[in-house]
């Protein structure tokens, strides 16, 4: 698989199919992406290996096609036309291989009115309506990281449709192109939400619903240490064993009664601030009242259950998720660290047959390389 250089969905989406055992291949370009961190600590560049082609440069475009053509995979994250006019889009890499997968990862997807436009997750997931249905009706809904567009409805989109894409290509002998647009993926993930809205079910507008904060045994509460606790006690049999192990069966029969929701949302805020989140913990520990602390990246992994999963792993000095999902016959791992730009340029070019790539080692030397901060 060829992944050209970016930010963001793409890389993770190339990571991931780097965990599952693809054979990754990030072209980088010199100096580097913007917004890039460290590329030491740069994991979403883990098990992959790195070139660096100038793709302005004369031979540039011909060294991404020699690997396109001895590709199954390449992915790419430009504006619509930007590839195309490097001489490496669709109708190029085809040209050279039919069986290609090319799969483009962009905000506003191929085509449209705001296709051209530059963006970032959280223009993307405002539109679709999915920013709107976070946070409390009477502040700004919050920026929720660049999980719910770049990644939920970016990466895992695109990896979806390249995996089948591929197994089509394999079947066919055709390869296709893949348009994975966040904004057509964080839609598709609200499919539910809109099925209740068209029911009556959901209310369109913020904290109003079951599963928006609405509810006050879905959602969060502070504790006497300024911790959180998270609620999500939503059948009855979780919900009784909630309210009795908080000391509140006088609301048992609130469950159901909206115009009591009020009154109970008072009197669980009231009780979590009474005791530290440690001791809420303790207090829920082992029953099946669907309550959680909530923890910070750096306490996640030290969590007893994720602990004992290896949800996380320590590779190189840096602890991060470990790869998933995982396989019975075919278990994942980190195999490397982050690639580093342009230091695999010798291995790839002799594992893929591409003398050529070797000659543009010897005229940008790894070490030479800007670094970030130069």
């Amino acid at each position: 698989m060829v992944e050209l250089a970016g930010i963001g969905p793409g890389p993770f989406a190339a990571m991931l199919l780097a965990d599952l055992g693809a054979d990754v291949v990030r072209v980088d370009r010199p100096g580097g992406p913007s917004l890039a961190v460290d590329p030491a600590h740069d994991v979403t560049n883990r098990n992959k290996r790195s070139v660096v082609v100038d793709l302005k440069a004369p031979d540039g475009p011909a060294r991404v096609l020699d690997l396109a053509a001895r590709a199954d995979v390449l992915i790419e994250g430009n504006r619509p036309g930007v590839a195309e006019r490097l001489g490496v889009g669709p109708e190029d890499c085809h040209a050279r291989n039919p069986r290609l997968v090319y799969g483009r990862m962009t905000g506003w997807g191929q085509e449209g009115p705001l296709a051209h436009r530059a963006g970032h997750d959280i223009a993307y997931i405002a539109l679709t309506g999915t920013l709107g249905m976070i946070g409390a009706p009477d502040t700004p809904p919050p920026a929720p990281a660049n999980l719910l567009g770049d990644y939920a409805g970016g990466s895992l989109y695109l990896v979806v449709g390249v995996l089948a894409a591929l197994h089509h290509a394999r079947v066919s002998g055709t390869g296709q192109v893949v348009d994975a647009a966040i904004v057509d993926g964080t839609a598709h993930l609200s499919t539910m939400i809109h099925g209740m809205l068209a029911a009556g079910g959901w209310r369109d507008r913020r904290a109003a619903n079951l599963l928006d904060g609405g509810c006050p045994y879905y959602g969060t509460y502070e504790t006497a240490d300024g911790g959180y606790m998270a609620v999500g006690a939503l059948e009855p049999q979780f919900y009784d064993a909630f309210t009795d192990l908080l000391g509140l069966g006088d609301f048992r029969d609130a469950r159901k009664d909206w115009t009591r929701w009020g009154e109970l949302r008072e009197a669980v805020a009231a009780r979590f601030r009474a005791r530290t989140r440690d001791e809420w913990t303790a207090l829920f520990e082992g029953s099946d009242a669907c309550v959680a602390p909530v923890l910070s990246l750096r306490e996640a992994p030290h969590h007893p259950h994720l602990a004992a999963r290896g949800t996380f792993t320590d590779h190189g000095g840096i602890t991060q998720p470990a790869p998933a999902p995982r396989f019975s016959a075919t278990p994942t791992a980190v195999r490397s660290g982050p690639a580093r730009p342009g230091a695999d340029t010798a291995e790839v070019a002799r594992d893929w047959d591409i003398p050529g790539l070797a000659n543009d080692l010897v005229k940008t030397p790894v070490n030479d390389l800007p670094r970030q901060g130069d």
